[in-house]
């Protein structure tokens, strides 16, 4: 009897139950976000009394799904020639509008060989652009040495670069034992090498800067001992040339006078050479010029007469490229940089902390000028987060004579930058995924403060970098709607995929491996 009592009385609670949640459930959904908005406000009041880190607004987002390799996503064959971009000028754009961000690693025997015989041993570079491929690099930095004896990094007497530019026809001897220059006359092995190393770089789509000159082939001094001094063999050594040319007045056995403008002869002879480099490679779309490697502060001038020298004569052809200034070295001033006529630049700094591009110039942000022969992936992310188009100084196959004692015993193989070269690649695949023309810097919408980012309502990316830590914060109050991302793992190339959230506030995500992460988010 009490049996059948108690099972009525269920039933009677049970319909009762049915009945309060037929009627109050329209009233709960219609409440429920201004409940989560009063507990969202109680919880931020617990927080500021009690100090807790309850990080109010966010939601943790921990799922993640299929893992897959990231694809490489090159930037396709070179069409046209490059001009900084209309809409973000942080970057280039081809004559198509396409924005090109460029990206890799250079070395210094990728235009002249060199080494301890005459002639140098040949510097194999159908392999470099094999390695600059398998890296998915598109750009490299073709370097240019104005000596053809000694080197101030090297402590060899017999280290020789060759071809140089100008033709040797004697009778009498220069300093390095074979006969002297003509500065009238070129040795067209020269630019036909240039030339041909551009094509060949041009059909894997990938862009040159030419190098012009170079401030540690006239000077025995930049901070380093036991090399040996290059001016010795300078063509513009008086000692070295048929012309009577004298490139060292104050006699000092340095020749820093030749990268400023105090000797008119010697300016012109400098004019004449970069007509005849323009003359060479003008015709070619993947051409960028760089006036000098990093020449002494006293050169400003020089450089600006120089940026704005090419830009006159290449007014005149059909083609026109950008014209770049790199930082003096030592003690250079960035000033000077952003207050040239140049197009691109690279700077001096912290490696560690790169300079946020703000779109006065475009950066290529190049380890030769922040830390030399140095770095690892972690700076990758770091600058490309920042807005900057981030270049590897790279000891490649450690063949090139060096002072530096930290110089791994097997370069290519070190494991920090074979990272480092495929992050570079990595980072190429995302700018050519995302639309990069509508990204810029956004270091206050994330805890870590690497983010590039458009933030807008309906078609927004991200891409945020965390250099430790196993969660990161970003900040989705401007943008509306669902959102899925994915996490890469740059130590090994892997995607996560299977992240959604939804826009409207700061959203948490949990990192789902023990190292840095990229994370990417887009709207849906």
């Amino acid at each position: 009897m009490m049996k059948k009592r108690w099972l009525k009385f269920q039933r009677i609670i049970l319909i009762f139950v049915l009945a309060v949640s037929a009627v109050c459930l329209p009233v709960i959904i219609e409440k429920t976000p201004r409940i989560v908005n009063k507990l969202s406000r109680m919880t931020k009041v617990v927080e500021k009394v009690f100090n807790w880190d309850l990080n109010p607004g966010s939601i943790v987002i921990t799922e993640a799904t299929r893992v897959q390799p990231l694809p490489h996503l090159h930037s396709g064959p070179v069409a046209g020639t490059l001009r900084v971009h209309d809409s973000n000028p942080r970057y280039f754009s081809n004559e198509s509008g396409k924005l090109i961000y460029l990206t890799g690693s250079h070395t210094w025997q990728n235009l002249q060989d060199s080494g301890g015989s005459n002639p140098p041993f040949s510097f194999d570079y159908t392999a470099y652009l094999d390695f600059l491929q398998v890296n998915n690099h598109n750009f490299l930095r073709l370097w240019a040495w104005e000596q053809p004896r000694w080197s101030i990094d090297s402590p060899n007497d017999n280290f020789w670069l060759s071809p140089v530019p100008y033709r040797r026809v004697g009778p009498e001897l220069a300093t390095d034992g074979l006969p002297k220059f003509d500065l009238n006359q070129y040795e067209q092995a020269y630019f036909d090498r240039l030339r041909e190393r551009i094509v060949e770089a041009g059909k894997r789509g990938i862009y040159v800067s030419v190098m012009l000159f170079n401030g540690w082939s006239i000077t025995g001094d930049k901070g380093i001992t036991g090399g040996k001094n290059p001016w010795r063999s300078h063509p513009f050594n008086i000692s070295n040339n048929v012309n009577g040319i004298n490139g060292d007045l104050n006699g000092d056995d340095n020749g820093e006078e030749v990268h400023e403008l105090s000797i008119p002869a010697i300016t012109t002879i400098q004019e004449a050479y970069v007509r005849k480099v323009i003359d060479t490679v003008g015709d070619l779309d993947n051409v960028l010029y760089e006036i000098s490697n990093e020449s002494h502060t006293d050169s400003t001038q020089w450089q600006y007469h120089m940026i704005q020298f090419i830009k006159s004569y290449e007014a005149t052809k059909p083609k026109q490229h950008p014209v770049g200034m790199t930082v003096g070295y030592p003690n250079g001033n960035n000033a000077d940089l952003f207050a040239s006529p140049a197009d691109w630049i690279s700077l001096n700094g912290d490696v560690n902390n790169p300079t946020a591009a703000d779109g006065r110039k475009v950066i290529l942000a190049d380890t030769d000028h922040l830390c030399g022969v140095c770095s690892d992936r972690r700076w990758v992310w770091k600058s490309f987060t920042q807005g900057e188009n981030p270049l590897f100084m790279d000891i490649y196959d450690g063949a090139f004579d060096l002072i530096i004692e930290q110089v791994p015993t097997d370069p290519l193989n070190y494991t920090p930058w074979v990272s480092l070269r495929r992050n570079l690649g990595y980072a190429l695949t995302y700018a050519n995924r995302m639309n990069l023309a509508a990204m810029t810097p956004h270091p206050e919408l994330v805890s870590t403060g690497y983010c590039l980012a458009n933030p807008d309502a309906r078609n927004a990316e991200y891409l945020v970098y965390t250099p430790s830590g196993s969660k990161v914060t970003v900040d989705l109050s401007n943008t509306l709607g669902e959102i899925r991302g994915e996490w890469l793992n740059p130590d090994n190339g892997l995607v996560t995929e299977g992240i959604s959230t939804t826009g409207g506030g700061r959203r948490s995500f949990v990192v789902p491996f023990e190292n840095d992460a990229i994370l990417y988010l887009k709207s849906s």
